[in-house]
């Protein structure tokens, strides 16, 4: 099937796993071997914010033999995203369920309104954040990279709870590590760059 077509399918086939706008849980019957297997997503309460951002995995890549995977996120109200910065391989759909996204591609500032979808291409720079005053929650969904195991090791892994301050070296030199593997790739002005939108936006 043809990247393009894929993605199609795929963006269809979720949206219509996510119109009630409830997160879920993975109970999977799945296969690393072709033919993929059939698998089923319980329902589950959304995702908490917890005061800043969290995600959770809805469906991992080994289910779907490597093609898509898919995560959830929520994010407290004016909270920024990551530095801005940019995919060597990976391609992101995402699919907002709650609130309003804020996202920049390139040089363009886009809102995506719950109910809308928005693609970043690989090679593209972008970050996103919510600038508004109420939850944002969202679905991201991930082709040909098992990109979930990079935000896992992020949110739940190299944390201060366990042993990795943020400002360490410990975490800077994990981070570098992931994000090598990963193919996200970050530039010198990228920091800069995301101060400004904090403080254009009145984030944290």
């Amino acid at each position: 099937m043809e990247r393009r077509d894929f993605l199609y399918t795929a963006s269809i086939l979720t949206a219509f796993s996510a119109l009630p706008q409830t997160a879920f849980a993975a109970e999977a019957t799945s296969s690393d071997s072709d033919p993929m297997q059939q698998f089923l997503l319980r329902a589950m309460r959304p995702l908490d914010h917890k005061g800043g951002m969290d995600i959770r995995v809805w469906v991992r890549s080994k289910m779907t033999n490597g093609l898509f995977s898919s995560v959830e996120t929520a994010v407290a109200p004016k909270i920024m995203g990551p530095a801005p910065h940019y995919h060597k391989e990976l391609d992101e759909l995402m699919f907002v369920l709650e609130g309003t996204a804020t996202v920049l591609v390139g040089d363009d500032v886009i809102e995506v309104e719950a109910g809308g979808w928005h693609l970043r291409p690989r090679m593209i720079k972008h970050t996103f954040w919510n600038a508004s005053e109420n939850p944002l929650r969202f679905i991201d969904m991930y082709f040909n990279q098992p990109f979930e195991d990079y935000l896992e090791k992020i949110f739940h892994e190299i944390t201060p709870e366990n042993g990795y301050p943020l400002d360490s070296e410990k975490r800077r030199n994990e981070m570098k590590s992931l994000a090598e593997k990963f193919g996200v790739m970050r530039y010198p002005e990228a920091q800069d760059e995301r101060k400004t939108i904090v403080a254009k936006y009145g984030l944290k």
